[in-house]
């Protein structure tokens, strides 16, 4: 029962980033808080968001926050680091996420981040070479809708 609470509090959270105003952020912040963003809208789609997931999501924002302070060119990677971050972090607690929803046969499997380090990073299925959505829009793929 405790689960369509956290899905209807994190369903509506990328709209409610993008509405905020956000003038007073750093650029670091506001890449921070679409990662944070995109990768809750997967976890989402993929009914996955559960507290303790979400605090992968968190873990993984505060890692970056620190690795981007190191290197600030890289705050172009972020979404696709944290969303690589959460299926680790996934894998190791739970299982495979997000699972492919392209392939009907064989062993399922996870999707993969692509590019591994660069901008605009997608959900792919290896296995049959497709891209599947781009991180933050799995919901139209799952069969959600779209914010």
């Amino acid at each position: 029962m405790r689960t369509p609470a956290v899905k209807r509090t994190f369903a509506t959270w990328p709209a409610r980033v993008h509405n905020v105003s956000m003038d007073h952020a750093t650029p670091l912040e506001q890449a921070l808080h679409a990662a944070r963003a995109l990768v809750l809208a997967d976890l989402v789609a993929g009914e996955a968001a559960e507290a303790d997931v979400v605090s992968l999501v968190e873990d993984s924002v505060t890692h970056r926050r620190w690795w981007v302070e190191q290197w600030p060119e890289g705050v172009d990677y972020l979404a696709g680091l944290v969303a690589q971050d959460v299926k680790d972090a996934l894998l190791q607690k739970h299982g495979r996420w997000p699972l492919c929803p392209v392939c009907n046969h064989g062993e399922p499997h996870a999707l993969d981040v692509e590019p591994e380090l660069g901008t605009d990073p997608q959900w792919v299925c290896s296995e049959a070479g497709v891209r599947v959505a781009p991180v933050g829009g799995l919901g139209p793929v799952f069969g959600g809708r779209v914010e």
